[in-house]
């Protein structure tokens, strides 16, 4: 995954995509979030329990251990190791779901340049990422030391073309059980391990090559430059 995304529906047509009945605590505000082309360290929108209730705060895309300084914050956690490695122990047990609308992938096609694909759900669903990270709760203030990472699996089917990683995307019931604390740790490595959503639940095309810089934000980013595809793509990247 190769770090852009989407997320520019509001809180509210997320939250009716993980049909939780608890209420909700929306630190993240009411209007469309609008951010057509998110980068690493932005404030996005994540979703994770507070007690009883389900909460929304913007938090960092990125996080790190406090003794690794001497890196940069990874944004994304491998599936195979996240649950087991040292370095994400600390938040491994903090899950939380990223919802988007959809993320981009850059593909080398013969050209000078990578193309821009963007990846979305068939029928345009909100896309609900497995994420773990250190965040707001209860009387927690948002700090420096907040952040997330969105857990990435190997790809498959004809989405390999366009890359070899991707988020681990939950069905809705699975979201809710993922951010359900009284979900046990072993039960939770496995959903993200084996019950990710499938390539077929995608499709992709190009998009236009300003979504490369990461200034350019609106709708126009995320216009179809060429014939949707899905599994039976395939490209020379």
């Amino acid at each position: 995954m190769c770090g852009r995304l989407s997320q520019y529906r509001g809180i509210h047509d997320f939250v009716a995509a993980l049909s939780i009945p608890n209420a909700l605590l929306n630190y993240a505000g009411d209007q469309p979030l609008e951010c057509y082309n998110a980068a690493p360290t932005m404030q996005l929108a994540l979703f994770h329990r507070d007690g009883e209730y389900l909460r929304a705060d913007r938090v960092r895309w990125g996080w790190r251990p406090h003794w690794a300084k001497d890196r940069a914050a990874p944004i994304n956690a491998r599936v195979e190791k996240v649950a087991h490695g040292p370095f994400f122990k600390d938040i491994w047990p903090h899950r939380a779901i990223l919802a988007i609308d959809n993320w981009f992938e850059w593909v080398y096609e013969g050209g000078p340049k990578k193309q821009p694909y963007l990846i979305r759900h068939h029928d345009r669903t909100p896309i609900l990422c497995a994420a773990i990270g250190h965040y707001p709760i209860g009387e927690h203030e948002p700090n420096e030391h907040d952040g997330f990472v969105i857990i990435t699996a190997d790809s498959a089917g004809g989405m390999v073309d366009i890359h070899d990683r991707r988020p681990v995307v939950l069905a809705s019931e699975l979201a809710r059980e993922w951010l359900d604390p009284a979900t046990p740790k072993e039960r939770a490595e496995q959903m993200v391990l084996l019950q990710g959503e499938p390539a077929e639940a995608f499709e992709w095309f190009q998009v236009d090559r300003a979504v490369g810089n990461v200034r350019n934000q609106g709708p126009e980013l995320i216009m179809p430059t060429s014939k949707i595809s899905s599994g039976a793509y395939k490209g020379n990247g």
